[in-house]
Order: C-alpha cells, then sequence, then structure tokens
C-alpha cells in the first residue's frame, strides 16, 4: 500500500470536514454531551473499523474522542485511511439524522 503524496492527501482533506493532517496521519476530534455519549461513538468505531479490518488509534479523554487514521504497515496515510474517514464521519451524520440535529 502505498502513502500519498502531500497534495494528495491536502486534496481529500478538503472534500472532508474537520480533519487534518498530522505528523503521519489525519485526524479529527469529536465533542459529545457526556462520557457516555463519547464511549458510544468510540464503540461504534471501533466496529466499523473492524468490519473494514483498519484500525484507527483512539485517544478519550471525556467527553473527546480525537481519531488518527494512519496505515502502520506504511507508516504513513493511504487511501485506505481517507475511506475509514469517511465511514467515520457516516457515523456520525446518521446519529445526528436519528437525533433529528442538523448538524
Amino acid at each position: 500500500m502505498a502513502n500519498l503524496s502531500e497534495e494528495e492527501i491536502n486534496e481529500k482533506l478538503a472534500r472532508l470536514d474537520g480533519w487534518s493532517k498530522g505528523d503521519n496521519w489525519i485526524e479529527k476530534k469529536f465533542r459529545f454531551k457526556n462520557f457516555l455519549r463519547a464511549m458510544l461513538f468510540a464503540n461504534a468505531v471501533a466496529y466499523v473499523a473492524e468490519s473494514v479490518d483498519h484500525h484507527p488509534d483512539i485517544i478519550i479523554h471525556y467527553n473527546e474522542v480525537t481519531l488518527r487514521n494512519w496505515t502502520h504497515v506504511a507508516d504513513g496515510v493511504t487511501e485506505r485511511d481517507f475511506a475509514l474517514a469517511e465511514k467515520i464521519d457516516a457515523l456520525i451524520n446518521d446519529e445526528r439524522r436519528m437525533a433529528g440535529e442538523t448538524k
């Protein structure tokens, strides 16, 4: 699996909401009403990640969950990281629709 160039990463980040480039990963911080909701989200991410056999680093701090997507075997950012980011964003969008939130 080949790492994406900085230009490719920047182009793909421009199409995602709230994701940014780290050292050798892409990341996004999610905030929730409380710890329980943060944990529910982290567990949902774990389920999705396991289903595609691509696992982000998950950092939980009370009501904040930071996800870092990077391809360990490539030691950098690949297409798989963006595919997972899109699936994670879809989780949030689905939850907001179910809760009747607009954003």
